[in-house]
């Protein structure tokens, strides 16, 4: 049975670990992995060990991250799938070029995408769910750069769904969470709750539905799930539900490629994603860190001081992603301004300035311009706004137009609650994907339909970025690190607005503290946002830095880690080639390598 194999790839691979007890498992087993070759880590051990088989058939990073991609859709039901979609950051090392697709759900053709719908029906199922990417996403990014074929990569997949996998406690405790999603529909209450209570951890879940549409895609390709009866479905079950999307509109449906953002920092090139995902925040509050002396502090746990300056920093680029956001092929968004050092550094006076109880956003357009410099002109990077959302044909209306006639934004509205699954990969070659997936919130709109749920990303829009035929927008900012053309660092997470600062905190603690990565991931974070004196503050700090928040202004608030704040996945690359693959403990996941 292939879902036997997969757990003994699984097992193998842990023995790329020198733990200090070999003879015995220690706590977190599978968190932190060593390796020569090539690297996995994400959300869910039989997705892992997915990527991992695909390696050893001799697949790349993007074979690997697609079979990892579709194992998720059946492993990580409850925060990404089919239905969803999401984006990759690709680095290949041999060209040295870096690549970025955005998969994201999108609106439709009808003009009610575009206008404000405060009735009673806007707040009905369908309403929530846009035209889900992820299908097109994975297979657009195998066309274009895997080696193996199309069936090689998704037979995991399949087989998961088929002969089913065992449910964890996490998944049965989102299943319980939802259940008012769930028991909406018979079928996937017969699935998922098939007592009328959730599964058990230790039981199979077997999904028959979803194992037919992988094999329909698989034989078929993208159009299967686009056109014909998959999307006739889906269509009729939206719109059913008080929902917008159309037959016309799942046939259109369309990935883009992008150039990444690109800055130079700290003598590193980081590579992160464009609008309408969140890379410029992390590029933002990393200069930001730099600029304001963070990064000299040699450490968060017992550091005051730099705690105190990290949520200042954290609400300078959480004010300017709220406010600098849109689709770019339909609205001039200044990423590349935003991402600047140069903006950064008319920031950063604010950092340890006088404080305020919230912060507003700069206008980074000015330095929307500035010349590619340093490293960075070797990867094309994001273009200017007008260029950018030029690329499409249509005109780019700026960001900030709407504002005079907009209705109220709340930013916390924007991104609260959603979930999100990371991967991380690098391969034996040095290529990698950083790649970010979602449905949105637990289980999305809670539409399920051909055994796969579809995304609440309509949710996203609000005045500023709501039209037709445009992507909605996200927190999500894959990232992958280089040091002098080299991979060092790729860099995820998932958890809604908690995904920049973990990321941030991360790859701080990593590069700049020298920090043993599975030390920087599993260490206590913090959250501060723009409009708010609250810092959410995991337990972990010396008393000193709450304290020394406190005396700045702040309100620490105690929050026990959870699987919202911030899921992060890494692959770390040393100096001698050897990876070190970390999972995030306050999730599923794991790492392995071949």
């Amino acid at each position: 049975m292939v879902t036997r194999r997969l757990a003994l790839v699984f097992i193998a691979l842990s023995g790329c670990v020198r733990a200090s007890a070999p003879t015995a498992i220690a706590p977190g087993a599978g968190k932190r992995v060593e390796g020569d070759h090539g690297m996995v880590a994400a959300s869910h051990p039989d997705a892992v060990a997915a990527g991992v088989e695909v390696l050893r058939l001799g697949g790349n990073a993007v074979d690997a991250a697609v079979a990892t991609g579709f194992a998720l859709s059946v492993t990580d039901v409850s925060q990404t799938g089919l239905g969803g979609g999401g984006a990759f950051t690709f680095y290949n090392a041999k060209t040295r070029r870096a690549e970025h697709l955005l998969f994201y759900p999108r609106s439709g053709e009808d003009p009610a995408w575009g206008m404000a719908d405060t009735s009673r029906g806007a707040r009905r199922p369908g309403r929530a769910a846009a035209v889900p990417g992820m299908v097109a996403g994975l297979l657009d990014m195998h066309t274009r750069f895997g080696k193996l074929t199309r069936a090689q990569v998704m037979a995991p997949a399949i087989t998961l769904a088929r002969d089913g996998f065992i449910v964890s406690p996490l998944l049965s405790r989102t299943i319980t969470a939802s259940k008012e999603k769930i028991t909406a529909d018979s079928l996937a209450m017969k699935r998922f709750m098939p007592r009328g209570e959730a599964l058990h951890p230790g039981e199979r879940l077997v999904q028959p539905e979803l194992a037919a549409t992988l094999e329909r895609i698989s034989a078929e390709g993208a159009p299967a799930f686009y056109t014909g009866a998959i999307a006739e479905r889906l269509a009729a079950k939206v719109q059913a539900q008080g929902g917008l999307i159309s037959v016309r509109d799942m046939a259109n449906y369309k990935s883009a490629s992008e150039r990444p953002l690109c800055a130079d920092w700290r003598g590193y090139t980081v590579l992160s994603a464009p609008p309408p995902m969140g890379g410029t925040s992390v590029v933002e509050m990393l200069q930001l860190a730099e600029l304001s002396g963070i990064t000299s502090a040699g450490g968060f746990t017992s550091q005051p001081e730099a705690v105190a300056k990290l949520a200042d920093v954290l609400r300078i680029g959480g004010a300017d992603a709220g406010r600098w956001r849109g689709d770019p092929f339909a609205s001039s968004v200044p990423a590349r301004g935003t991402s600047s050092l140069a903006y950064a550094k008319t920031r950063a006076g604010l950092v340890g300035g006088a404080f305020t109880d919230s912060m507003s956003a700069g206008d980074p357009r000015p330095f929307d311009s500035t010349a590619t410099t340093g490293s960075c002109a070797a990867y094309d990077p994001y273009p200017t706004a007008a260029v950018g959302a030029a690329v499409n044909g249509q005109g780019a209306r700026d960001a900030s137009e709407a504002d005079a006639h907009a209705e109220a934004v709340d930013d916390d509205a924007f991104t609260h609650g959603s979930l999100t699954s990371h991967m991380a990969i690098v391969d034996g070659d040095g290529n990698a994907v950083s790649a970010t997936t979602t449905v949105g919130v637990l289980f999305g709109s809670g539409i399920y339909t051909d055994g796969f749920f579809l995304n609440s990303a309509a949710s996203n829009f609000d005045a500023r970025t709501r039209g037709i035929n445009r992507y909605a927008n996200s927190t999500m900012s894959p990232t992958i690190i280089l040091d002098h053309g080299a991979v060092r660092l790729v860099v995820g997470a998932a958890g809604s607005q908690y995904i920049q600062p973990a990321i941030v905190q991360v790859a701080l603690r990593t590069l700049a503290f020298g920090e043993d990565p599975g030390i920087a991931i599993a260490a206590p974070r913090i959250y501060a946002s723009a409009g708010s004196k609250d810092v959410e503050v995991e337990p972990g700090f010396m008393t000193s830095v709450y304290q020394a928040l406190v005396a700045r202004g702040y309100r620490p608030q105690s929050r026990v880690a959870d699987i919202t704040f911030g899921g992060v996945h890494a692959v770390f690359v040393r100096n001698d080639g050897r990876r070190i693959g970390i999972a995030d403990p306050r999730r599923d996941g794991v790492a392995g390598g071949n």
